[in-house]
């Protein structure tokens, strides 16, 4: 396998500039760079491999702030399980036991990537399985009156 040639400073800096969201015509007046000189860019193996090893660790760097994130995330929706509007109250339940769910199958999937499917047996504390029980009780009891 032959050694992958080094980009320089200037297309490194474009790929920085691609990655914070400028427009390309605006990188390329900010770089002085031709069209024609950006497309031979964009048709080069080794600046499309750092393309995709940056989209790659763009994609990681979102996951770690969703990890550091998650716990302030599930405390609010905790929070939002004694909401005095019924259905926020429910939904919040929903999304707790579903995360659960997930976590417990390994699956890194959200609540809204799949709203309609609701796992079957969640790993629940008592406390919380009896707080969630409660809320869909009241709600039943509103509907039904």
């Amino acid at each position: 396998m032959s050694e992958e040639k080094q980009l320089s400073a200037k297309q490194l800096a474009v790929i920085d500039d691609l990655f914070e969201g400028e427009q390309e015509q605006e990188i390329l007046e900010k770089h002085n760079l031709s069209r024609k000189l950006y497309n031979n860019w964009l048709a080069d193996e080794s600046f499309n491999r750092q393309l995709d090893r940056r989209a790659e660790w763009e994609y990681r760097r979102g996951e770690f702030m969703l990890a550091r994130k998650a716990r302030d995330a599930v405390s609010d929706l905790v929070a939002l399980t004694k909401s005095k509007q019924q259905e926020t109250a429910r939904k919040a339940c929903l999304d707790i036991i579903t995360i659960s769910a997930n976590r417990s199958a390994g699956t890194p999937a959200t609540p809204a990537d799949n709203p309609t499917s609701l796992p079957e047996s969640p790993n629940l504390s008592p406390e919380t399985a009896g707080k969630i029980l409660a809320v869909l009780a009241e709600e039943k009891t509103i509907s039904t009156s």
